[in-house]
């Protein structure tokens, strides 16, 4: 069973058919005040206790901070073992004043706490005891597609493909920066930005005020990157701070010579630097720069990463990762029997 906030947004991926989609019909878009945002959580808590009494389901993973304290309140005394997850970088997550509190208050009763890197897990240990666990994301492809296919055959053009929501953290002001200080130099280069968010307007004008009004497209949310990152000649990922980075991984399944800042957390748990990727100080405008400018300056070089660069569909397969998955759901199992 899968359980959702409010009904009022289409989910954003297909649900099969065998899983049930249970909406607790509590508004999600922000309260008037602080009495309704109080009233409001405490009907999520309700209703989702009602739910579990009705279902008693084996385990409950609950997934960012709000439903995982959520969660956690509505499971008190059930004696139903409860998994939390945090998606977002906890030094750099806009979680409300409240909220953090609680989370350190109530997230001990949970049986395990699990995030996408060693680093994230470790980060939140310092302030919450609870046991904790590196699970990475998945990267799948679809099943018509292979990173194989051969490329499409344009000499004149080369194309850089950044992707992600258009705001601060995901740094694409850096990116438009670096690639100004060495656009000069490469005047077949252009740069493709997949992705929709509040910051467009700012990322245009920068672009204009840059000289590179027509050397960079926004093009917007595309429902399947893949063909385009598989077109394209050179990823960089520019963000100041990652849960993990489910874009980098998708761009190396599609065969993509990739660049990322060091940053935290993920990028350096994806790449390996200089055998499937390039990883440079977390920020360093004039250090991507660098990078940029040694890989499109060199073909080979960016073939030879990108051969290397679809072992990411093993190294982060739905198999292995469910698997990872399955062995903490025995764990806790086997855990709360004793």
């Amino acid at each position: 069973m899968l359980v959702i906030f409010d009904d009022k947004e289409a989910p954003a991926y297909p649900i099969d058919s065998r899983v049930a989609l249970c909406a607790l019909k509590v508004p999600n878009e922000p309260a008037r005040n602080s009495v309704q945002r109080l009233y409001r959580n405490l009907l999520r808590v309700i209703r989702l206790r009602r739910l579990i009494s009705r279902f008693r389901p084996e385990i409950v993973i609950s997934f960012l901070s709000v439903p995982n304290v959520v969660s956690l309140l509505a499971t008190r005394g059930m004696r139903i073992p409860v998994i939390v997850s945090e998606r977002a970088n906890p030094l750099y997550d806009k979680v409300k004043r409240i909220w953090k509190p609680l989370r350190r208050f109530i997230y001990p009763s949970a049986d395990a706490l699990v995030c996408q890197t060693s680093a994230m897990v470790e980060q939140l240990r310092q302030t919450i005891k609870v046991s904790g666990y590196a699970i990475p994301n998945p990267v799948e492809l679809p099943s018509s597609f292979s990173p194989e296919t051969q490329k499409p055959a344009d000499p004149g053009a080369r194309t850089i493909i950044g992707m992600g929501r258009l705001v601060p953290q995901k740094g694409f002001d850096l990116l438009l920066e670096a690639f100004s200080r060495i656009a000069g130099k490469h005047p077949q280069w252009s740069i493709k930005v997949l992705g929709n968010g509040p910051d467009k307007e700012r990322l245009e004008a920068q672009a204009e005020s840059l000289g590179l009004k027509n050397r960079v497209s926004f093009v917007g949310a595309v429902s399947d990157p893949f063909p385009v990152l598989h077109a394209a000649d050179l990823f960089v990922f520019s963000s100041r701070f990652e849960g993990f980075g489910n874009a980098l991984i998708e761009a190396m399944a599609c065969r993509l010579p990739v660049i990322s800042f060091d940053c935290p957390a993920g990028p350096a748990d994806i790449i390996r630097d200089g055998v499937d990727g390039v990883l440079v100080p977390r920020e360093d405008v004039a250090a991507l720069a660098t990078a940029m400018d040694r890989l499109m300056s060199d073909p080979a070089e960016r073939e030879r990463l990108a051969r290397r660069a679809p072992e990411v569909l093993t190294r982060f397969s739905l198999k292995r990762v469910l698997g990872m998955w399955e062995a903490l759901f025995n764990n806790v199992l086997r855990a709360r029997k004793k």
